[in-house]
């Protein structure tokens, strides 16, 4: 079995006094997935060239050649482009499909010589919170196999939680790097929209898409994010803002003023657990000498509809192009082009991903648009600023990331609504763009993974940072 690295830093240091080896490290990695394949953590292990690529890499130490992240393992999520490589997005439309060339993030993260062991699986189109809407089967959690691992970035969150790797990147349109981290104990980060490159990812909501990292420390999500930041000439949505040198800038944070929101204390859809550890944060923050006050969020109930109105009218856009025409899966029942449309579509696509695509072509009919849309964009624009009026006052904002710990697998809810409500407190930094990471906090007395969120203004992810690297060590 491998070691298990808490951050890069311990593995650079091997490598560099030749204790270890990226080949050998590779090789405890796939020894851990194959000891674990009753997980479903990977659609697809890229065993011999992980270990041949590590060998290069072992080369290029040797010479002193070596790139910023030679030697860590990464995961990518089944929804980011590798080229030559498949990518399904855990979905049957795209089965068998091969991407012809790679995201700016992949061809970021080889260039600095890091080793991409594998596709993590994941909610079929990155729609769900539970890992159970795949083509490939659900994730499960490898502190309960009887529970979820979160989602939809499930398969990156479990692959660092039983340690398949270093390294994981996924990607957060509503809470889907941070939920899972929550459900598996590691440290899940999303920046602020438009700070790292889409280009590559396949898309569902692309005004709320991010890509994020799941990693087992503050300095390794600030590593990662100081290389897959910054100007992309395929992604117009980017920033322009320079990318700091997030890694090295990691300092003690001075005291601060943090928001908390007090209907996570109050309200009994938030488990006891969750409560427990927020009180017990707030209570250490405030003996430290930070200024730690209870706030209100008015739009509290209106997140979720906003988000999901919205997410879901962009994912009916962008999943148009799955016609059954142009590439993935093609039905063979399909006798003329709209029969070819029709099967190819019903049959290809699992039953939330057909249920987000209707809701969202609903709210955006002729007779619905104004009534639904239009206002969820109005309501978005409120969110946004409220947010930051309130981070006007605070430096950040702190929550639960989810109401309650990894849930059982196969919990099957009447009202799709009830599963949407797990994304209550993630929402909202993808709402107003802003970063947020979710941060191990302990385990409940069954040792269930908690987590802690918190958001802060929109680039100033260095002092997001900075600071929970400091809440960690609390």
């Amino acid at each position: 079995m491998s070691i298990h690295y808490s951050s890069y830093d311990e593995i650079k240091s091997g490598l560099q006094i030749g204790e270890i080896t990226a080949e050998s490290l590779v090789k405890g990695y796939l020894q851990q997935i194959n000891a674990n394949t009753h997980l479903n953590v990977f659609n697809e292990v890229f065993e011999q060239e992980a270990v041949a690529n590590a060998k290069n890499v072992d080369a290029k130490i040797k010479q002193g050649a070596a790139g910023k992240l030679a030697g860590m393992v990464i995961a990518i999520k089944d929804n980011i482009c590798y080229k030559d490589h498949k990518v399904t997005a855990s979905s049957k439309i795209l089965e068998n499909f091969t991407s012809i060339y790679s995201a700016t993030i992949v061809e970021r993260l080889l260039a600095e010589d890091a080793i991409i062991i594998g596709r993590c699986n994941c909610d079929e189109f990155a729609m769900g919170a539970a890992n159970e809407n795949s083509y490939f089967g659900p994730v499960k959690n490898y502190a309960d196999e009887t529970r979820v691992s979160g989602g939809s970035s499930g398969g990156s969150a479990v692959a660092v939680q039983a340690n398949m790797c270093h390294a994981a990147i996924g990607t957060d349109t509503g809470g889907s790097v941070r939920q899972p981290a929550a459900f598996c104990g590691v440290v899940g980060f999303k920046p602020s929209y438009g700070r790292i490159s889409r280009h590559g990812i396949i898309s569902y909501a692309s005004s709320f898409d991010q890509v994020g990292t799941l990693t087992n420390s503050v300095a390794d999500a600030a590593l990662l994010l100081e290389i897959m930041a910054g100007a992309d000439e395929f992604d117009s949505t980017l920033s322009q803002h320079p990318v700091p040198q997030y890694s090295k800038e990691i300092v003690q944070p001075g005291k601060k003023k943090i928001a908390y929101l007090q209907e996570a204390l109050s309200s009994p859809g938030v488990d006891d657990d969750v409560k427990n550890s927020m009180v017990d944060s707030i209570e250490k923050l405030r003996a430290d000498g930070h200024t730690v006050k209870p706030i209100s969020f008015e739009y509290l109930d209106f997140l979720v509809p906003t988000y999901y109105i919205l997410a879901m009218a962009e994912a009916s856009s962008n999943l148009a192009r799955y016609d059954g025409v142009h590439y993935g899966y093609r039905s063979p029942n399909a006798t003329d082009l709209v029969s070819t449309y029709k099967l190819s579509r019903s049959e290809g696509f699992g039953t939330e991903v057909k249920r987000r695509i209707m809701l969202g072509t609903f709210v955006l009919s002729a007779g619905y648009y104004d009534a639904y849309y239009a206002k969820a964009q109005k309501v978005r624009r409120l969110i946004r600023n409220k947010t930051n009026e309130i981070l006007e006052d605070f430096d950040f904002i702190l929550t639960p990331t989810a109401p309650e710990p990894a849930f059982s697998l196969g919990k099957v809810e009447q009202d799709p609504v009830v599963n949407y409500l797990h994304d209550i407190f993630t929402v909202q930094a993808s709402l107003a763009g802003l970063p947020a990471i979710s941060l191990p906090a302990g385990n409940n007395n069954k040792g269930l993974p908690l987590g802690l969120q918190l958001l802060s203004k929109a680039f100033s992810e260095q002092e997001l940072l900075n600071f929970s690297e400091y809440f960690l060590n609390l």
